[in-house]
């Protein structure tokens, strides 16, 4: 499989997770609700990681560390809130709001890895923005 069958997965995971989370937090506090989520995540990604066998954990630099400890304090921090506006909101307008971090991404993505933002970029960000706003005011 190539890059887009792996980001089309991510996407329909990511849309079944907002619907789950979403009946999961309804009765419990969402930093609970969180919590119980990562601890899930944790088994199974160290099951993957286990089960694929294909870098021993000593290879990993600690460069590598700092980055994915800071990538993994974002995504915490990401899910906190995430499961919050999902408590709060409904999640038709939470989940369009939380993608803006597709356009977060292209910003930072420019500005500290030097990849190109072109006229494409820019529409599409825009579009993302326009349909995030639209979502959440309907």
């Amino acid at each position: 499989m190539n890059w887009l069958s792996w980001a089309l997965l991510s996407a329909v995971f990511a849309g079944l997770t907002a619907i789950l989370a979403k009946i999961g937090v309804k009765d419990v506090d969402s930093n609970l609700a969180t919590a119980v989520r990562t601890s899930v995540i944790l088994v199974f990604a160290w099951s993957v990681a286990w089960i694929s066998n294909r870098q021993p954990l000593q290879t990993v630099t600690p460069r590598t560390w700092i980055f994915l400890a800071l990538s993994g304090l974002a995504t915490g921090a990401s899910w906190l809130c995430y499961f919050r506006a999902l408590q709060l909101g409904e999640a038709s307008k939470v989940a369009p709001v939380d993608k803006l971090s597709v356009v977060v991404a292209m910003l930072l993505a420019a500005i500290f890895l030097g990849e190109s933002l072109t006229w494409v970029h820019l529409l599409g960000g825009i579009l993302i923005v326009s349909g995030a706003v639209i979502l959440a005011s309907a």
